[in-house]
């Protein structure tokens, strides 16, 4: 299939897509790398009246790393992000996930912004951004916000970004010293949708566990270490809380059971990776 018509903008600057965004409402979409909006075109799931490309805003594509964190702007590429140096060491987590995100030709051209503004429950980089207790930041001509992956992260490709507001950047914290991190998937191939994604982090304030594929969205819960008795009923707790349900690629039972086993598995890895 062929897109609906649409007009086009490529964007010289922020004001002028905060303009567009304004002017046209929910009849425009951003258009940076495509790889979710360009098929949703071709099926027409998507109908916008507008596409505004931001590719050529030098402001947007800024990959900026400081002692609290990484700032990604909307125009980085993924592959950008995993080839940052040193990405392995000041944030693990990131650099263990990054590379079951789709396949290289699709992070050559793929934004980080792109996937956490898609929102599919099964996505890798919003379920880290979840783990990590990152946050969005939107832009529209009245305001600046930021808002935390847990409240930006609403339902199945739903998010709390409003009409006129652009995605203009993400932002993921440091790496606290002492933390464990680890990330696992099981997927049909590599580079699908996963079945199911679990991040883990682990401190000395305790485990964390986010979990990807199952709900409508990613979900994070405290858990108790893995030394713990308590973590197999915790665990059967989250499986049976996410509702999960059966599909082509898996049984809710299935599901329910890689919860228990895969999460089991990530918070005692990111255990052992304690520095």
């Amino acid at each position: 299939m062929k897109p609906a018509g649409f007009d086009y903008v490529r964007a010289a600057d922020r004001a002028e897509v905060l303009e567009v965004l304004h002017r046209e409402g929910g009849e425009a979409r951003i258009l940076a790398g495509g790889q979710s909006l360009l098929p949703m075109l071709n099926m027409r799931l998507a109908r916008p009246g507008v596409l505004v490309d931001v590719m050529g805003v030098a402001e947007l594509r800024q990959l900026t790393e400081d002692a609290l964190g990484l700032t990604i702007g909307a125009g980085v590429r993924q592959q950008a992000l995993l080839a940052l140096p040193g990405l392995a060491a000041r944030h693990p987590l990131i650099a263990a996930a990054l590379p079951w995100v789709g396949h290289a030709q699709t992070r050559a051209r793929g934004t980080v912004c792109g996937s956490i503004a898609h929102a599919d429950p099964s996505a890798e980089l919003p379920l880290l951004l979840l783990a990590l207790g990152g946050e969005v930041r939107l832009r529209s001509r009245r305001r600046a916000r930021a808002v935390p992956a847990e409240q930006f992260l609403t339902g199945m490709m739903s998010t709390a970004r409003a009409e006129d507001e652009l995605l203009e950047a993400v932002f993921f914290p440091a790496s606290k010293p002492g933390a464990g991190h680890a990330f696992r998937e099981i997927g049909r191939r590599h580079g699908d949708f996963a079945i199911i994604a679990c991040a883990a982090v682990v401190d000395a304030a305790g485990a964390r566990l986010a979990i990807g594929g199952v709900a409508d969205r990613p979900m994070l819960r405290a858990m108790p270490s893995p030394d713990d008795p308590a973590l197999n009923e915790a665990l059967d707790a989250l499986a049976w809380d996410l509702e999960a349900r059966d599909d082509l690629h898996a049984t809710a039972r299935y599901r329910r059971e890689l919860v228990r086993r895969l999460g089991r598995a990530v918070i005692e890895e990111a255990a052992r990776c304690r520095a």
